[in-house]
């Protein structure tokens, strides 16, 4: 029974094993890019800020301690839930990854053991090795567990693994399932002390004491290491006949011998024969190997400590040695990219030349591909190889660059030369298989036709000059036809020995009997002979020569060195577009690697096969982008000096002007440099789309997608620049530099959009439509960054949804310790010059006045500026900024009232002693003077507190009025049909929805909720909202918030007063540090987030204020007119409160008396 047939219980546990350990190595790949930067504390901010919440294993020593600190501390209870809720996903899937390490291992175990316990009917350790298949998969199983740990302590540093296996554990460890051992999991991943950091040393026994952490049958790891030692496992000598050719052919299974000998440290260090044979065999001209999808080892670092080894490559590595292969490799170099030259100057590889020189062409790719391994791998740099510490190795890299006399240019147009070739004679060659039937048909036709000609030549019927009639050639020739006929394809073996036989035959005849002297005759014979000689190269076609290109043309071992090209790759593409065309080959030829660890995943059918070539699909494709950017880069490159010429030398021509100055604005020297420029551009957009679409992996790459993407990826580029440069305020100097930073800004963005939407046309791309879709990303992202700062749960790049890998948007160091963005600066800098404390708000002018100067700082036309120089995007961003502030102060303001209503002994007391003597709220209190000011004091604190977050908040919600304004106005002008269906559709659902609260039988318009956070989001974009009816946060029931808000009202009322020349309330002098308009905005803002019962016992509450000062001061024996300062503005707030939270008049009335109210009135 076939070993990987699908009812082998043996070879399908063991093959679907190796599939998983490809799956899990892909993964770790994968999360490497994921890991939360707080988990690798690099910096010493992030030290202090999460050193004693993110732990390594020094937790599992005192994990109560630990514990207990952090519940303690509630700042390191605040940060312990924030990494929780915006790490967890990522963490558990990286502690998924680390503890799949370990079960792989347990399952090989166990596997072992089966085998060795005879579960397996006739299948045991030893014989598992005779056989070709379960030899492959055996040593397979071996050395992906070893790469398995390489990796993961390459890509994930010790100390990270164990700060992220205790946040697992710490966060999830009881939510985990039944079957995971942390302990096992903990021992096997716990830090080695390695580190790939330059400058670093490597641990001792490292890494052969990491890898004997869970211990292996010693017999299953020496008879994998025996057989890869003495055996071509993966038959690879077949397709490298050559014996010079013998340590390339060997190359995968020489990396698979240096990983699993770590396994037996015993046989580096004193087996001294059995490594000199090693050596010997596999790298008697090498000592870079590739040992996994592109990560090498350097073995004169690798084997520096083990005594057997080092010696055994000692010979190797000496200098005579070194020498002569880098001589030898360099001519064959040279030699190689000639003919490789002169074999693509001839054009494509034709048909007949593959069927007449395969071999010829196959033997120099052969040697393109040995010398180009070499190349790659001995003179890479020593920072990609990882021995970037060992003089000896920089020693005998400088030794090989110099006596190769290495140029990375002729590398690469070896490389690509190679490349084109194999695709072209790959595309021949599936060709011809596939037509293989059809062209056997049409030679044997041909063949056959031309015989049963001269059989008629000699049959008289078809006259010949000096042809005599013959019947014994006549019948002979009809049999040769049917001979022809007879042959088959079937058994291509038998027919070309028959069709051997019959052409010798045709050359027989002329001579036995005499026909040299019959031109046609011979010419007619000779076409037989041609036609059969064809029948005879198509028997030869088969797909082995298609697997033996394969395996010749693996690049596998470049996939990570390839990017020491990248430069020169990208320097011919701009120097000629056209190179895009040829680099395609190369892309292909590198998508080659991604053979080595699909196959097996693909043979188990494993699920994984999508997401693994999805995943390396995806980093090749990646690559492509890199190295195509060049050609946006190059593009606005051009574009820069189109904008200079747009903006500050070409003039704007009038519709109409003199004849006079018609030379003058003619321009011709500027427009002929503009006409160039564009040309420029056109033609590197036309390189691009040379580029055929390419299937790379699992993923289509359409080339002018590729370009549109990379001139969004420099689009996005250039504006994150200039939003970054040029929104950063000074707060030093005197004023504000606000104004001044969003005309320059307007005036670089409006310059780059019209020279953007100038090109457009050259690049065949919707210029105006890339623009807005990127600048809304732009902007969305940094104001999410922006939140992430007030929020637990933080979205991290990868979850983002603006956030892309094809088309990033940079990120820049904060310029100041607030703000992380220019989002971030532009709205705490309008939050800085608006400051309630030192300015006036007047509500009727829309404008902010100096308190003391009384000298205007700022007016809602702020509003417009920023729309036209960070688009309408930007100023929703703002707006939606503007919100996640409010929602963080309101939270903010409802804990500190609920912290001193439960907590301050001072303030409970108060509260306590206050609220009887203001029961029922109908009654006057006496003597309100001194009642009223001895409680103020008595809750002083707390009211400063207070008063401080409310004008904040009411300072933020005027700001969102404005913005809400001017993007509703800059709506209904630009798109007036697209308001006025809003409008509409608002109208509609909420009508719906009121039915259905008055007539609960009707359905519910929006059941899943998506209309509605679909339609509330083109509603916050085009300004149809009201930010003062807004509910920011969820309350629960506070008994004391209308007591402690009239406490805070009536504390600041001697420092307003109502003007009715402005229609609102504004500090009696300019030092109070209150503004009026703030006041009431926050404070309707704070109690829209409660019950309406709240609002209405406010009301109350500042009505019996109002009365008891009105009755007082009548008692008091005042002159008849006089109002107390206390009631006309406690009136006026009154009627703001009551007005903005649409309280009729007539519910005033029931709290104060009629003559009282229309003293504000009159």
């Amino acid at each position: 029974m076939d070993l990987l047939a699908e009812n082998n219980v043996c070879g399908q546990t063991i093959l679907r094993l190796v599939a998983r350990g490809n799956s899990i190595i892909a993964e770790l790949m994968r999360l490497s890019d994921f890991v939360p930067p707080v988990f690798r504390l690099e910096s010493k901010a992030e030290q202090q800020k999460y050193g004693d919440v993110v732990l390594d294993f020094t937790y599992f020593k005192a994990p109560d301690g630990f514990n207990k600190k952090i519940e303690d501390s509630p700042v390191l209870l605040d940060i312990d839930d924030e990494i929780r809720e915006s790490h967890s996903s990522i963490v558990a899937r990286l502690y998924s990854a680390f503890e799949s390490i370990h079960r792989y291992v347990t399952d090989l175990n166990s596997f072992l053991q089966d085998l060795n316990e005879g579960t397996f009917i006739q299948r045991t350790l030893e014989n598992m090795f005779t056989n070709a298949d379960g030899k492959q998969l055996m040593c397979e199983g071996l050395y992906l567990y070893g790469v398995m740990l390489l990796v993961v302590d390459l890509l994930f540093p010790g100390l990270v693994r164990e700060r992220v296996i205790v946040a697992h554990h710490r966060h999830a460890g009881h939510r985990a399932s039944t079957d995971t051992n942390i302990d096992d999991v903990c021992k096997l991943l716990r830090s080695t002390g390695y580190s790939a950091a330059h400058g670093t040393k490597r641990p001792l026994n490292y890494p052969e004491d990491y890898l004997r952490r869970v211990a292996l049958p010693a017999n299953y790891v020496s008879l994998v290491l025996g057989h890869l030692r003495s055996d071509d496992i993966y038959h690879q000598v077949e397709a490298y006949p050559s014996p010079e050719h013998r340590s390339a052919a060997l190359a995968n299974q020489a990396a698979m011998l240096v990983v699993c000998l770590y396994f037996t440290p015993a046989t580096l260090n004193s087996q001294t024969a059995r490594m000199r044979e090693i050596v010997d065999k596999f790298f008697p001209d090498n000592w870079v190997v590739s040992y996994y999808m592109g990560i090498t080892l350097n073995l004169i670092d690798a084997w520096e400590p083990y005594k057997a080894a080092k010696q055994a490559l000692n010979n190797t590595v000496v200098i005579d040695n070194i020498r002569d292969q880098a001589t030898k490799f360099s001519t064959k170099m040279a030699k190689l990219l000639k003919q490789s030259d002169q074999l693509l100057a001839e054009g494509t590889i034709s048909e007949g030349r593959v069927l007449d020189h395969s071999p010829r062409i196959l033997n120099l790719l052969r040697e393109c591909n040995v010398t180009l391994r070499w190349a790659v791998l001995h003179t890479a740099s020593l920072a990609k190889t990882g021995a970037e510490g060992n003089k000896r190795c920089k020693a005998v890299r400088d030794q090989v660059v110099n006596d190769m006399q290495y140029s990375p240019m002729t590398v690469f147009k070896l490389m690509i030369n190679t490349a084109t070739l194999e695709l072209d004679l790959n595309q021949t060659f599936k060709k011809l298989v596939e037509d293989k039937e059809a062209r056997w048909d049409k030679y044997r036709q041909e063949a056959n036709q031309q015989a049963l000609e001269l059989a008629e030549v000699f049959a008289g019927s078809r006259p010949l000059a000096r042809v005599a009639k013959n019947d014994r050639l006549n019948t002979w020739f009809k049999d040769i036809g049917e001979e022809i006929l007879s042959l088959n394809l079937d058994d291509p073996a038998s027919a070309g020995r028959k069709i051997i036989q019959l052409i010798q035959a045709l050359k027989e005849v002329k001579e036995f009997h005499g026909l040299e002297g019959s031109a046609g005759v011979i010419q007619a014979i000779g076409e037989v002979v041609v036609a059969l000689q064809s029948l005879v190269r198509v028997a030869g076609i088969n797909e082995d020569s298609l697997v033996t290109l394969s395996l010749i043309s693996d690049l596998s071992y470049a996939w990570v060195l390839v990017d020491e090209y990248t430069g020169i790759m990208q320097s011919a593409i701009k120097k000629d577009p056209s190179h895009v065309a040829r680099l395609r080959a190369t892309f292909l030829k590198l998508s080659s690697g991604l053979d080595l660890p699909l196959m097996r995943i693909n043979q188990a059918r494993s699920p994984d096969l999508m997401s693994v070539s999805a995943y390396y699909s995806g980093e090749l494709v990646s690559y492509v982008r890199k190295v195509l950017q060049i050609i946006p880069e190059t593009m606005f490159g051009l574009l820069a000096k189109i904008i200079n010429l747009q903006t500050e030398k070409i003039k704007p021509v009038p519709t109409r002007l003199d004849k006079d100055k018609m030379r003058d604005l003619a321009q011709l020297p500027e427009r002929y440099q503009m006409a160039e420029l564009s040309q420029g551009v056109a033609v590197l957009g036309e390189g691009v789309a040379m580029m055929e679409t390419t299937l790379v992996g699992v993923i289509q790459v359409d080339p002018r997608r590729l370009l549109e993407d990379g001139v969004r990826r420099e689009l996005v580029a250039l504006v994150a620049r200039i939003l970054h440069t040029g929104l950063t305020f000074n707060t030093k100097v005197k004023g504000s530099e606000l104004y001044r930073r969003l005309t320059l800004v307007e005036q670089q963005m409006t310059g780059f959009r019209i020279s953007f939407e100038y090109i457009q046309d050259y690049i065949s791309m919707y210029g105006l439509k890339i623009w807005q879709e990127e600048m809304s990303r732009i902007v969305n992202y940094n104001v999410e960054q922006e939140c992430n700062q007030l929020v637990k749960k933080k979205i991290s790049d990868h979850e983002s949804s603006y956030q892309s890998t094809a088309i990033p948007i940079p990120k820049f160091p904060p310029s100041d310790s607030n703000s992380v963005n220019f989002i971030g600066r532009l709205v705490r800098e309008i939050l800085r010059i608006t400051d309630p404390k030192v300015t006036v708000y007047v509500g009727q002018l829309g404008t902010w006045y100096d308190s003391r100067g009384h000298i205007e700082v700022l007016s809602s036309s702020v509003m417009a500026k920023i729309e036209s120089s960070i688009s309408t995007a930007g100023l929703t961003g703002v707006d939606k900024l503007l919100a996640f502030l409010i929602v963080q102060e309101l939270q903010t303001l409802v804990h500190e009232i609920e912290v001193a209503c439960k907590k301050d002994a001072a303030v409970k007391e108060a509260l306590r002693t206050i609220s009887p003597q203001l029961n029922p709220n109908s009654e006057i209190v006496g003597q309100p003077v001194r009642q009223y000011t001895g409680w103020i004091q008595r809750t002083n604190k707390l009211t400063m507190q207070v008063v401080e977050r409310i004008m904040k908040v009411g300072q933020m919600q005027i700001l969102r009025l404005h913005a809400a304004n001017r993007l509703n106005s800059s709506c209904r002008f630009d798109a007036k049909y697209l308001a006025a269906a809003l409008q509409t559709m608002n109208n509609s659902l909420m009508a719906d929805v009121k039915q259905h609260y008055a007539d609960p039988t009707r359905p519910y318009p929006d059941e899943d909720g998506t209309l509605t956070s679909e339609l509330s989001v083109l509603l916050e974009w085009c300004g149809m909202t009201q930010p003062l009816d807004r509910i920011y946060i969820t309350t629960s029931s506070l008994k004391s918030l209308s007591l402690i808000l009239l406490l805070t009202v009536i504390a600041q009322i001697s420092k307003i007063h109502y003007t009715k020349s402005i229609g609102g309330l504004m500090s009696i002098r300019g030092s109070e540090g209150v503004d009026g308009e703030p006041l009431v905005v926050g404070l309707v803002t704070v109690l829209r987030q409660y019950h309406q019962d709240h609002t209405l016992h406010f009301l109350q509450l500042l009505a019996q204020y109002i009365t008891s000062y009105t009755a007082h001061t009548a008692t008091s024996g005042s002159k008849t007119g006089d109002f107390p300062h206390e009631a006309t503005t406690g009136l006026g707030l009154l009627h703001e409160v009551a007005r903005e939270l649409s309280v009729p008049l007539k519910t005033l009335s029931l709290f104060v008396p009629q003559h009282i109210l229309a003293v504000h009135s009159g």
